[in-house]
């Protein structure tokens, strides 16, 4: 926990410096976008309302981490996950809630599985690496998203100046849980799934061939691992908990999808799973953090007139100091922890014959 809170100050500490430059006062800028994430009228629960998509994306890169995969390509998984999960909210009616709620989440799930194990099949039959094939199907999913929500007869709601999908039905809306915000029943979901991920990764089977694929995929194939079954699985859960991030966003928050709705939660996710370092339970600390940056950062502006922009330096200053632990060390005097030493007997390498 010290070198990601070490890597947090140092980026502060960057912002501040660039908020000087611009002739503002540190203190009262940092102050503002604490009031604007913490303080005022509904301001914790409109921080947690942002929060609630990071955790969810954090926790499905995070995942895919701990497998040695880079998944770029949660920001189109979000889409697709919204689209698929939207289409059956606004088109089913009449059933109770408890049917149509769970029916919408389930698509938006399985539609971001689907659209992670794309780029998991092209890695795990071709070698085709998942950096370049999830970044490649952002761009295939922003433009399907254009596509479907702009053009009349598919996903366009009739008589709107705004292209987006036409409303959900009301009993596939996620409940609010603070009366007088917008708060919704999805915090609690994403709460739900910190654990449950942790159980994943460090109490299953399917979490051990995980960890043995990222830490080493030769090993892990001799010791009788499908290494291509797990890439394929391990992108397509990743993909799942963005898929739900981004039908969670739609029912929650918006109750319709236009072709902006994902607005760099993706990306600003690949930062949070960095912070956390992989970590499940990292992962809900760094979500809040960025949720904070998120909704404070207008009021900032309108208190003290330093841009909003500010926000985005000071998360890629975090990012740098998380991706060279070597700076922060040095900076603050950290000694790094040696690495322990694992002694394996005879008795734990024999392989009993017949």
């Amino acid at each position: 926990m010290l070198l990601p809170a070490a890597s947090i100050t140092c980026g502060f500490l960057v912002g501040a410096v660039a908020i000087i430059a611009a002739g503002a006062d540190p203190l009262q800028a940092y102050s503002a976008l604490f009031a604007g994430a913490f303080t005022n009228n509904n301001a914790f629960a409109e921080t947690l309302v942002s929060t609630t998509p990071y955790v969810l994306l954090g926790l499905g890169l995070a995942l895919g981490f701990r497998a040695g995969l880079f998944n770029i390509g949660a920001e189109g998984q979000f889409y697709i996950g919204g689209l698929a999960g939207v289409f059956v909210a606004y088109s089913v009616h009449g059933l109770p809630a408890f049917v149509e709620l769970p029916l919408a989440l389930l698509c938006g799930v399985a539609g971001g599985f689907l659209w992670a194990a794309i780029p998991g099949f092209l890695k795990a039959r071709f070698g085709a690496h998942e950096v370049i094939t999830t970044i490649m199907l952002n761009y295939v999913s922003f433009l399907v998203a254009s596509y479907l929500i702009d053009t009349p007869g598919l996903m366009l709601a009739p008589h709107v100046s705004t292209p987006k999908t036409p409303e959900i039905d009301p009993g596939a809306a996620l409940p609010i849980i603070v009366p007088g915000s917008r708060l919704h029943l999805g915090l609690i979901l994403a709460l739900l799934a910190v654990p449950l991920v942790w159980f994943l990764i460090e109490r299953t089977t399917i979490g051990f061939r995980i960890r043995a694929v990222g830490f080493n995929p030769g090993a892990a194939r001799a010791a009788g691992i499908s290494v291509g079954r797990t890439i394929v699985l391990t992108m397509g859960l990743s993909g799942a908990l963005a898929g739900a991030a981004g039908i969670v966003q739609v029912l929650g928050v918006s109750h319709h999808m236009t072709d902006t709705v994902a607005a760099g939660y993706g990306f600003d996710a690949i930062a949070i799973a960095l912070l956390a370092r992989s970590n499940p339970w990292g992962v809900l600390p760094a979500a809040l953090l960025f949720g904070a940056l998120h909704n404070g950062a207008g009021f900032m502006q309108l208190e003290t007139q330093v841009s909003s922009d500010l926000i985005s330096i000071v998360q890629a200053s975090v990012i740098i100091f998380v991706a060279a632990p070597a700076i922060v060390r040095w900076v603050f005097r950290l000694r790094e922890q040696p690495v322990e030493t694992v002694q394996i007997t005879q008795r734990e390498v024999e392989t009993p014959v017949g």
